[in-house]
């Protein structure tokens, strides 16, 4: 049963210029992951994903395959549907930024920053990135062969034009008052130095309006302009909720509690938008976590080396949940990181197959040959019992607080700590062994064995959503006790097992 507390949390709306890529595989994971595990805790969760679909860089794409900006952009998105689906991510919503709500969403929140002197009229001039829909400063432009860059590495061209310009320079000491009230709004710690750092650089009023393209949000009252794609992506997460009608069930969800983002979209996310809410009088999110980039075997993933990473390629090969697992365990979040197929199938081959697969093989199999495959009845644990179960039940606790600060490794590495104690813990007291001298304390030892399962399958679900479930259906646990308050009531004595299978496959290398 769910309570009145409410959890929301949305990846970055992904911007349809390209195919779908490891990148964005990655941040949906991260959120389908805590979304998953809050309900378990019991909340109410809302989880957004969806595609940013205006702007120039949109419309040069789609000129340059011969279709019109909405036909291509349908073409796109329906990619990232597709990739939510194949990964298994539980979204609540799928928002695109060409839906008639979403403009009218843009609008009103507009016309409300409009109301407050916000926005003025002016003209831009400046060197602009279509690659990254970015203006930058001219300290931050270096120049190779002629050529002008972003700090991106993307190319920018001078560009004179009418604009409406937001006053972003007003909210400076205010941005940083926020920052000092609220230390954990930017993560991790040296992303937030980063952005205090630019904020205390000084900021200029933001141009928020172009007038050199057509494909996006219209400005109100003065169609010659669209909307900065940035004002119009980022009011997705309030679109989303009813926005601006702030009496919708769905608007209880505001503020958000993680928005997650790539660390090159971050300032943003953490400078322009609670600028844009605070200004317009509405709350502002509690976090910004920005998280690293993959690098491939070492090198710099890009178009241009042919070596970007095609996540339906690698659950085609390796399957879904060893994707999902390696992603969350290889690098600490946040952290840049490095692919390597063999890194995954190590991965895969010791920690899955070897250590947690064996487990629950080996515990699974010998309570199937000799208990007539029916859970043994509790027993009082002993001091060597009291080892392994005080370990198992502080887990909850243990993922659940590192998953609150995003440490998805963290919260994998203690779920480890654990599944290897269970491996010792078998060696140690034998229960094959057992079955000749003393079954009642056999019949002890594989009931302990099957709680400790229990925890580590509950609390590994939301990481690996398919396999857990299959580890908890060979456990006989029900689908309405796949929760963590469900852990503190235990399974009857004598419930059938079904006979166990193995759930993961070790991978054998081809020789090169």
């Amino acid at each position: 049963m769910t309570t009145e507390r409410r959890f929301y949390l949305t990846t970055p709306i992904y911007y349809v210029n390209d195919k779908p890529h490891i990148g964005h595989a990655y941040t949906s994971l991260a959120a389908d992951v805590l979304a998953r595990w809050k309900r378990m805790e019991g909340l109410q969760v809302f989880f957004l994903t969806g595609t940013d679909e205006h702007g120039q860089k949109v419309e040069k794409a789609a000129e340059t395959r011969g279709m019109a900006p909405q036909d291509f952009t349908d073409t796109v998105s329906q990619a990232f549907r597709e990739l939510a689906d194949r990964m298994n991510f539980s979204n609540d919503a799928f928002i695109r930024t060409t839906e008639e709500r979403h403009k009218a969403a843009c609008a009103a929140l507009w016309k409300r920053l409009e109301e407050r002197g916000e926005i003025y009229l002016g003209h831009y001039e400046g060197w602009y990135a279509v690659r990254d829909e970015a203006f930058y400063g001219p300290d931050e432009i270096t120049e190779k062969n002629g050529q002008k860059f972003a700090p991106t590495g993307a190319p920018v061209e001078w560009v004179r034009e009418p604009s409406y310009f937001f006053r972003l320079s007003n909210w400076a000491e205010r941005l940083l008052a926020f920052y000092d009230e609220n230390p954990d709004f930017i993560a991790p710690a040296t992303r937030r130095n980063e952005v205090i750092s630019f904020v205390k650089s000084g900021l200029t009023d933001l141009s928020i309006s172009r007038t050199s393209f057509k494909w996006g949000v219209p400005v109100p009252g003065d169609e010659a302009h669209v909307m900065y794609v940035w004002l119009d992506a980022l009011t997705n997460y309030i679109t989303a909720l009813g926005y601006p009608d702030e009496a919708t069930e769905a608007w209880k969800f505001w503020p958000a509690d993680v928005h997650f983002v790539g660390k090159d979209i971050l300032r943003f996310h953490a400078i322009y938008w609670p600028a844009f809410l605070m200004a317009a009088g509405l709350p502002t999110p509690a976090r910004v976590f920005a998280h690293g980039w993959w690098t491939n075997e070492g090198q710099k993933i890009s178009k241009s080396l042919g070596n970007v990473i095609d996540p339906l390629a690698l659950i085609d090969e390796f399957g879904l949940d060893p994707v999902r697992f390696f992603l969350l365990r290889e690098v600490p979040f946040g952290n840049d990181g490095d692919f390597s197929r063999r890194a995954l199938m190590g991965r895969l081959n010791s920690e899955l197959a070897n250590d947690l697969g064996n487990l629950a093989q080996r515990s699974l199999s010998l309570i199937q040959k000799n208990c007539e495959g029916r859970l043994p009845g509790v027993v009082k644990p002993d001091a060597a019992d009291a080892e392994l179960l005080d370990a198992v039940a502080a887990l909850p606790a243990q993922v659940g607080e590192a998953l609150d600060r995003q440490a998805f490794h963290e919260a994998l590495e203690r779920v480890w700590v654990v599944t290897r104690l269970g491996n010792s813990w078998i060696d140690a007291q034998k229960p094959w062994s057992l079955k000749k001298t003393d079954l009642e304390r056999m019949a002890t030892v594989l009931r302990h064995l099957h709680t400790a399962l229990r925890g580590l399958a509950t609390v590994l679900l939301p990481f690996m959503p398919e396999t857990m479930g299959r580890m908890l259906d060979q456990l006989a646990v029900p689908e309405d006790a796949r929760t963590v308050p469900a852990l503190a009531t235990l399974l009857p004595d004598g419930t059938e097992l079904p006979p166990p299978s193995p759930l993961f496959q070790k991978i054998v290398d081809e020789p090169a």
